[in-house]
């Protein structure tokens, strides 16, 4: 039976001063010194700092913190597709460790030669060829440079609302405000579209996507002319899911104007979505695909840029000339992981639990008058709290106190633009765990509406 922590009612604001005040309210003398040893030593940022807890382990679906409270995590920064701490994983990097614990650049090695074959073996059409990187913003760094080498141009057209990683040309195709503000001239000839969502959609959609924003992408391509590349997250984290006609729109405009087509499944790729990669979903093949994240088993840090054939036409610049970019050990992490993932049918058992978490969802939704909207798509999952169901009222305070409700019960997740409440859980989650995390967002949720 999950440990549910029996904590008292605090913070409905979702900022630094409520996790100070959670902390303050929640955590002991030893931890809350940690915390601000912490805030002490790390130059602060937001969404960072302060920390809201400190942990002391982490094994499956959950996190341990230091006084020995555990939370279902369904958040996990989205690296944890096999769970934390997976046995084949750590076995991998221990021997790998002892073996060849690094490969300069220059040389290859054995282990990276590998997984880059598996990747190229589970792509479908000509994506044949990889480059790793130890970050996925990198290797979105690497996928533009390819684009603007193979095209000769250099803009590109990407999505207001999307995240594509945190470095200066990642924000600069990336559209979340909290990332660009205040940072100064961005990369040039970053062109910007509307996302793929009807609510709140300047092209009035109304109850359904009209396909308006993909024919307005293709505006762009034939009134720029000269655009690298459109890139776009297959599926926005949020989630948002597009129709079934979307990426092929792109796809045929991008081939009509000679743009590229980058997908970022950093966050959603390996399976999660309940195909290994999501664009399978909407049977198109892009000329490039970032995975990252949970690419090294929730241990090591490992992305990847894997691309068409016809690309491997950039030899004379140094595209990814990075450190650590055939790590031995996080490869090895990187096989462990897709070894599990075909072990364990993790990419089925995504597509089955992902059927039953959101016809349970949608139960809570019929139960409770502040849930406004579910979606989902595999273990890629979001509850939408509105007020009286208004999509033009977001329940932000209340989204903020559920998710403390939630947290007091053993459930960890994240809200995305303050009131979508995103559950990304582990695809090794047993039944009983989807069960006992239902049961919290049915407690939690009542809770907040009760007052």
């Amino acid at each position: 039976m999950p440990f549910q922590a029996n904590w008292s009612t605090e913070g409905d604001v979702n900022t630094a001063d409520a996790r100070r005040q959670w902390s303050a309210t929640h955590v002991g003398a030893d931890t809350a010194a940690l915390l601000q040893a912490d805030s002490d030593c790390f130059l602060h940022q937001s969404l960072s700092s302060p920390c809201l807890n400190a942990l002391s382990g982490a094994e499956g679906a959950w996190l341990i913190d230091t006084e020995g409270r555990r939370y279902l995590d369904f958040h996990g920064n989205n690296v944890h597709q096999v769970g934390f701490g997976h046995p084949k994983v750590i076995a991998a990097v221990k021997a790998q460790l002892d073996a060849l614990p690094f490969s300069p650049r220059r040389y290859t090695n054995d282990v990276a030669v590998r997984l880059a074959q598996e990747l190229t073996d589970l792509a479908p059409g000509d994506l044949n060829r990889v480059l790793f990187a130890p970050a996925g913003t990198i290797a979105v760094s690497m996928a533009l440079k390819i684009a603007r080498l193979v095209t000769g141009r250099f803009k590109t057209v990407s999505l207001w609302d999307a995240f594509h990683g945190a470095t200066l040309d990642a924000i600069s195709v990336g559209g979340e405000t909290q990332f660009r503000q205040g940072v100064g001239p961005l990369l040039p000839g970053a062109e910007h579209a509307p996302p793929c969502e009807h609510r709140g959609c300047p092209f009035r959609c109304g109850t359904a996507c009209s396909l308006a924003c993909a024919d307005y992408i293709e505006y762009i391509l034939e009134r720029e002319g000269d655009v690298a590349a459109v890139i776009g997250e297959t599926i926005r984290c949020t989630p948002a899911i597009p129709p079934a006609d979307y990426w092929k729109r792109i796809r045929a405009a991008c081939d009509k104007h000679g743009a590229l087509l980058i997908l970022d499944e950093i966050p959603i790729g390996l399976g999660r979505s309940g195909k290994f990669f999501a664009f399978e979903h909407y049977d198109v093949v892009p000329d490039m695909v970032v995975l990252g994240k949970g690419l090294g088993g929730g241990v090591m840090p490992l992305a990847a840029v894997i691309a068409r054939e016809e690309l491997n036409r950039v030899g004379p610049s140094s595209i990814g000339h990075f450190t650590h970019e055939k790590s031995p050990v996080a490869c090895a992490a990187g096989l462990a992981t897709l070894e599990i993932i075909r072990e364990q049918d993790l990419v089925g058992r995504a597509a089955r639990l992902g059927e039953v978490a959101l016809a349970g969802l949608r139960r809570l939704a019929e139960k409770h008058p502040l849930i406004g909207d579910v979606r989902g798509r595999g273990l890629l999952l979001g509850v939408e709290l509105l007020h009286g169901r208004d999509p033009a009222r977001p329940a932000r305070e209340e989204a903020n106190r559920v998710m403390y409700a939630a947290l007091r019960r053993g459930l960890n997740f994240k809200l995305t633009r303050g009131n979508m409440l995103t559950l990304t859980p582990p695809l090794i989650l047993t039944d009983e765990e989807l069960a006992f995390a239902l049961n919290v967002l049915d407690e939690a949720i009542g809770e907040v509406e009760q007052g």
